[in-house]
């Protein structure tokens, strides 16, 4: 980072369910007088989320894709009122993700761009500012996502299967495909065991699945977990 006087400022709100970091990106980017950027706010769940996004009212969201509460496309989803192009809130998704369907997803809800956590600070620095001012950022290789799924069509591609199941479905396949017990989607989700038991019942059955093997091979096919 330079010492130089920034020559503008940009308002964030940060979105994560892992507070070290959050504490990490802010002490990367959260110096005013040196990158311009103000960390305005903070949420850890999607409730959270959307509550301090429209209090504080910021020029950009860091938006978390897997949150407690439905994910960051439940936290677009209720936060669509606030965003627009000229403004608005915008959202950039900063996630460990790099799975096309999570790409897509925040895309369709309405984000402005899409980066993976192993971006350099001064490059998320540059991707805030860019996404203030309306533009696209993606990661290289997230971009062809977007391409791909946009080219052939304005409407993104649809997967049925999928579609079948609702954003809490999703998020419990994920977690069962990356090898998650019971009891830690449950933690995770801040649901209960029974609860998560009857998600993945509902999932087996909509797609046709006997056990949750055959589940990881499936999520894995789409390129999910």
């Amino acid at each position: 980072m330079t010492d130089a006087a920034p020559e503008r400022t940009a308002r964030v709100v940060l979105v994560d369910d892992h507070r070290m970091f959050r504490t990490g990106v802010r002490a990367e980017i959260g110096r005013t007088d040196v990158t311009g950027i103000d960390v305005v706010g903070e949420a850890d769940d999607v409730d959270s989320a959307v509550r301090v996004v429209a209090e504080t009212r910021p020029d950009v969201v860091l938006l978390d894709v897997h949150l407690p509460g439905g994910g960051g496309v439940e936290v677009l989803r209720r936060s669509a009122g606030l965003m627009g192009e000229q403004g608005g809130v915008k959202f950039l998704a900063l996630s460990v993700s790099d799975a096309a369907e999570d790409v897509i997803g925040v895309i369709r809800g309405g984000a402005r761009g899409y980066v993976t956590k192993t971006i350099t600070g001064t490059d998320l620095v540059n991707a805030i500012f860019r996404i203030a001012d309306g533009d696209a950022v993606f990661s290289p290789r997230l971009a062809g996502f977007v391409l791909d799924a946009f080219a052939a069509t304005d409407t993104p591609p649809v997967d049925e299967d999928l579609d079948r199941l609702t954003q809490r479905e999703r998020e419990v396949l994920r977690l069962i495909a990356r090898g998650y017990a019971y009891k830690e989607i449950a933690k995770q989700l801040f649901i209960s065991v029974k609860t998560v038991e009857s998600h993945v019942s509902a999932v087996l059955r909509k797609l046709q699945l006997s056990n949750r093997h055959e589940l990881t091979r499936w999520a894995t096919a789409r390129r999910l977990v």
